[in-house]
């Protein structure tokens, strides 16, 4: 699976929440469900900002993601990769 930085415009606090590391003594585990936490906690405050996702919002970015992901499995075939 490929990555690529995004950049995105949040207010100062919620980027400060966003970069607050998990702490590395924690098993794995732990570590995932911290970030998930605070993931459910940044939707959360975004919620509260701008609203609930509305069923037609959530649906064009599960087809935005398949999208991509045709693209991708359609770069990589492409490119031979295995």
């Amino acid at each position: 699976m490929s990555t690529r930085k995004t950049p995105i415009t949040v207010r100062e606090e919620l980027a400060g929440s966003c970069k607050e590391p998990a702490d590395p003594s924690h098993p794995p585990g732990v570590a995932q469900q911290d970030a998930m936490s605070r993931l459910r906690a940044l939707a959360a405050r975004l919620q509260d900002e701008y609203g609930p996702v509305t069923a037609e919002e959530q649906q064009a970015a599960l087809d935005r993601i398949a999208a991509i992901d045709r693209w991708h499995d359609e770069q990589h075939a492409a490119s031979g990769a295995v």
